[in-house]
C-alpha cells in the first residue's frame, strides 16, 4: 500500500476528510518550500500538492500564474522541484503530489521524469492537460515507477466518463468545482452539490474537490460529499506579500489552520 492510499484509508476509518494545500515552490521567496511543507503538515494537511511552475499554465488563474512567474524568477525548474521534494522527503512521510503540464514533462522526458520523481519521493502526479484517453503509455510507466496518476473530473463530465476517469486514476480523482481556471471565489456554483452527488454515484475510489475554495464554510459544505478538499489560490494569496521565510510560513499556516 502506498502513502496516498494509506492516508485515504486512515482518514476514512477516522471519519475524516483530506485537507490538501497547493503550494508553488520557492514562493513567495527562495527557501520557503520545505519549511512550508513541514509547517502545513503540522497545521493539519493530509497530503500536499506541489506545483511545477510553467510559463503557459492553461488551467491556472491569475494567482497561480503569478506565483509561477515568481518561482521561475527564483530559479525553480523541474529538476529543482524534484530536489526540493527529495529534501522534504528526508523530513516527512506526508504524501507529496506534483501538478505539472505535459509539455515541460515531455521536454524532461516522461519516463526519466517518473524515474527521478520516484527516487525523489514523489507519490503522485496530476497533469491537467493530459487527456485520460491518450494516457495509456503514461499510466503504464507511472505504475512501473510507483507514481499514482490523478485525473480531473469537471462539472460537465458525463456519468460514463466519470466512471472511466475513476477507473484509470490510481488512488483518487480530482473534481474541478467550476468550469474555468483556478482562483479563490467567494461563492461556489449552485450546481456543485448535484455535480458531487453524480461523482459519488459513479466512482469507487476517493475523490477530492479543488478550484475556488477559500473559506471554512466552503470546506464544510464540500466535505459532506467529497473525501477531501484542495486549497490553492487562497493559500498563495495569504502569503504573497511576505518578504521572509518565517513570515511566509506563519501567514500560510495561520490561514490553512483556519480552514481545518
Amino acid at each position: 500500500m502506498n502513502r496516498i492510499s494509506h492516508t485515504f484509508q486512515q482518514l476514512r476509518s477516522q471519519n475524516k476528510k483530506a485537507m490538501i494545500p497547493y503550494i508553488t515552490p520557492e514562493f513567495p521567496v527562495r527557501g520557503t518550500t520545505v519549511p512550508i511543507i513541514l509547517a502545513l503538515e503540522s497545521a493539519g494537511a493530509s497530503l500536499i500538492e506541489v506545483g511545477i511552475p510553467f510559463s503557459d499554465p492553461l488551467a491556472d488563474g491569475p494567482t497561480i500564474q503569478h506565483s509561477s512567474d515568481v518561482a521561475i524568477n527564483n530559479g525553480v525548474t523541474v529538476p529543482k522541484v524534484l530536489e526540493l521534494v527529495k529534501e522534504a522527503r528526508r523530513k516527512t512521510d506526508i504524501p507529496l503530489i506534483l501538478m505539472g503540464y505535459v509539455n515541460s514533462l515531455m521536454h524532461y522526458g516522461m519516463e526519466q521524469f517518473l524515474i527521478d520523481a520516484h527516487h525523489a519521493g514523489v507519490d503522485g502526479l496530476i497533469i491537467p492537460d493530459l487527456l485520460p484517453d491518450e494516457s495509456e503509455q503514461y499510466r503504464m510507466l507511472s505504475q512501473k515507477y510507483h507514481i499514482s496518476n490523478v485525473f480531473l473530473i469537471a462539472p460537465t463530465t458525463p456519468d460514463e466518463r466519470i466512471r472511466f476517469i475513476d477507473e484509470v486514476s490510481t488512488d483518487f480523482t480530482y473534481c474541478v468545482s467550476v468550469t474555468g481556471v483556478t482562483g479563490a471565489r467567494n461563492f461556489l456554483d449552485d450546481g456543485l452539490d448535484q455535480f458531487l452527488s453524480r461523482v459519488q454515484k459513479n466512482t469507487t475510489k476517493p475523490f477530492v474537490v479543488g478550484f475556488g475554495i477559500r473559506s471554512k464554510d466552503q470546506v464544510s459544505a464540500i466535505s459532506k460529499r467529497a473525501d477531501g478538499v484542495v486549497v490553492g489560490s487562497a493559500l498563495l494569496q495569504s502569503m504573497e506579500k511576505e518578504k521572509t521565510i518565517d513570515e511566509a510560513v506563519l501567514s500560510a499556516t495561520t490561514f490553512f489552520a483556519s480552514l481545518v
